[in-house]
């Protein structure tokens, strides 16, 4: 079945080649099922590229999704167009009296800055606070996995030694669970980031499950006991050349930076990198559309009676 998307969104033609299945909403009004609500916040700089990416994902699934784009009213951004997200993409105070299925939190490139000195972080607690009644499933990534530990759990973020770039091997502690169904014991996964949480305090919060870790560098994806919200570090939702297209864009500035670890084949960035976690990538996205579409309430209205775990 395929996604529903706002009439018009550029890179709907991009899907189509790709056999990625999209259907716009004269369309889906016409057919009487009720799809999934999602909603994306996208904190990404280019915003196109992001939506790309998680379309691909959430396009790969046999239900209808209709899903919807939220920016920060509070920023302004100089990577994408103004015309684009008011087009394209809504404000919170146009959504915020409806209910959703399911929420994408993606990262942002604010690693560096303490939480407070994000330009739009009252505005992102605001959202955050309502997602508890108003969205059933949440699924936070990189950036916004931290910060969304941060604001439910009090977990504080830790810059890194040196930046965690690359691909790397991680094991999978919980086969069993339904959020890693279909993964194998040892998976690869792109890492982007400077920072960090506090692992040994994140080890002792009773409400989280740990699904997955490094040796090295502690875990990776992370999921509330009961399910409603799933957190994740690294970037399985990347595509093949994404930390390529990172790697010179640091080059090209002048900056110094290793090149990504096990990425380009003989480390030599002239060769095509090898595209090792698109399976796992795409059983993560179905594994949460699962889960979510299974246990939230087909009346969306019943949100309000849920006791959440984090209040």
């Amino acid at each position: 079945m395929p996604i529903k998307i706002i009439e018009g969104l550029p890179v709907r033609e991009l899907l189509k080649k790709e056999n990625v299945y999209t259907i716009e909403a004269s369309r889906a009004h016409t057919q009487d099922i009720r799809p999934l609500r999602m909603l994306v916040l996208n904190l990404m700089p280019k915003k196109e590229e992001t939506e790309l990416h998680l379309l691909r994902l959430l396009g790969n699934t046999p239900l209808q999704i209709d899903v919807e784009f939220l920016y920060m009213s509070t920023h302004h951004s100089r990577n994408t167009p103004t015309s684009h997200l008011q087009k394209y993409y809504n404000s919170f105070d146009e959504i915020k009296d409806q209910r959703f299925d399911g929420m994408i939190v993606t990262g942002a490139p604010v690693e560096k800055l303490a939480f407070d000195q994000v330009d739009y972080i009252e505005e992102l607690r605001n959202i955050l606070n309502w997602a508890q009644t108003h969205v059933y499933s949440r699924f936070f990534i990189c950036w916004g996995a931290q910060f969304a530990l941060n604001h439910y759990f009090g977990l504080e973020k830790q810059e890194l030694p040196s930046k965690l770039f690359g691909i790397f091997k991680y094991e999978n502690l919980n086969s069993e669970h339904p959020m890693l169904r279909g993964f194998d014991d040892v998976f690869n996964v792109p890492q982007s980031r400077h920072t960090s949480i506090d692992i040994e305090a994140l080890k002792n919060i009773h409400e989280l499950n740990i699904l997955t870790e490094h040796p090295e560098f502690g875990p990776d994806i992370i999921a509330s006991k009961d399910q409603r919200d799933l957190f994740i570090f690294g970037h399985l939702e990347y595509e093949r050349e994404t930390l390529k297209n990172e790697y010179e864009r640091d080059v090209s500035t002048g900056q110094h930076i290793d090149l990504p670890h096990n990425y380009f084949p003989g480390d030599n960035s002239s060769n095509t990198p090898l595209f090792s976690w698109k399976s796992h990538g795409h059983n993560l996205f179905n594994n949460w559309i699962n889960e979510t579409y299974q246990n939230t309430y087909y009346n969306l209205e019943n949100l309000e009676n849920l006791t959440d775990l984090k209040k």
